[in-house]
């Protein structure tokens, strides 16, 4: 399979006042991650609320600028680039469908948008393609022409996430960011949500980069999964083997926290607690980012940063414990 998209080393910091205690704080909202995905695959970001799944995923589109690295897509360096004509190529879904429309805008003007200013001056396009290409883009979200005059509030959130996807394949992307689309939709909801994404990808070719804290959807939806924490990549493989054969401390963590409903089963799982509070971006631990948490830690965890690297063909993983095993049965 091709790359479509690589990022190497990114980071974005945020530098902020430092409140009533005075002076300046730096954000690690971001530091160091690196992965890729390949074409008409999707890769799973999974990681606890604040550890950057988000920012990770602006980052990568350039709604906010890095702090550092690189990010290549198509083949092609952009992390300085201009983005007017990647733009086209890669959109967002946004996760809360009531604030990422705009009210004041009908359903047509809203998946209508991107049309308008990618068209502007002499590749003006007419009210009649226009027109034809809304009813295009709603009908393959199931949605119709009568929903175009109507307003955002008219809609439930499902119905309104359908139209947040309408519009991100208006200019025909090649890449999807889709930020946590459905936490905030009821569940019953959800399955439907994300088997029409599952559906539009197949039909359209589509690459996505899946942002979620939902283990069991990541599961569902998943090529290959990332587990993020405090900034960073600590694990990655393909989906299945992931949760067969979870290797970070971190990982199995967020595995056994998943709720079986066969009870018998569910007793016999073993549920892990990880001591103490997630520690803050702006003043992260030397060293291994999850040592002040992990049970496994030892000195070398304190002394130095774990590079991710591959432990077996396709499973990356940044734990010194871990590396110091494979070595061993080497």
């Amino acid at each position: 399979m091709n790359e479509l998209l690589k990022v190497e080393g990114l980071k974005k910091y945020f530098h902020t006042g430092g409140g009533f205690s005075g002076g300046k704080k730096t954000v690690y909202a971001v530091d160091g991650v690196s992965f890729h995905i390949n074409k008409g695959e999707t890769f799973g970001l999974v990681g606890e609320s604040g550890c950057g799944k988000s920012t990770l995923g602006r980052v990568i589109l350039r709604l906010l600028e890095p702090s550092g690295g690189k990010i290549v897509f198509g083949g092609e360096d952009i992390t300085r680039a201009p983005m007017a004509e990647y733009r086209k190529r890669m959109q967002i879904v946004f996760q809360d469908p009531y604030s990422s429309l705009n009210p004041r805008m009908t359903v047509g003007d809203i998946v209508g948008e991107p049309l308008d200013t990618q068209n502007r001056g002499l590749s003006k396009i007419s009210k009649k393609d226009r027109k034809e290409k809304i009813l295009s883009q709603l009908s393959l979200v199931g949605l119709n022409a009568e929903h175009m005059n109507r307003y955002p509030h008219e809609f439930s959130g499902g119905q309104r996430q359908r139209i947040s996807i309408a519009r991100s394949l208006a200019l025909k992307p090649e890449f999807i960011v889709c930020d946590e689309p459905v936490s905030a939709l009821d569940v019953s909801i959800q399955a439907q949500v994300i088997n029409m994404l599952m559906d539009l990808q197949q039909k359209l070719g589509l690459t996505y980069l899946f942002i979620a804290h939902n283990l069991a959807v990541v599961r569902h939806v998943s090529d290959r999964i990332g587990v993020m924490y405090l900034g960073g990549i600590v694990e990655s493989c393909p989906s299945e083997e992931l949760y067969k054969n979870p290797l970070h401390p971190y990982t199995k963590t967020l595995l056994s926290a998943i709720p079986v409903p066969d009870p018998a089963i569910s007793r016999k799982n073993k549920r892990i607690i990880l001591q103490g509070d997630v520690p803050s971006p702006t003043d992260p631990p030397s060293g291994c980012r999850f040592r002040t948490r992990c049970p496994e830690a030892s000195d070398i965890c304190a002394e130095k940063r774990p590079e991710c690297e591959e432990v077996t063909p396709g499973h990356f993983c940044a734990c010194h414990m871990v590396t110091e095993k494979r070595n061993k049965n080497a």
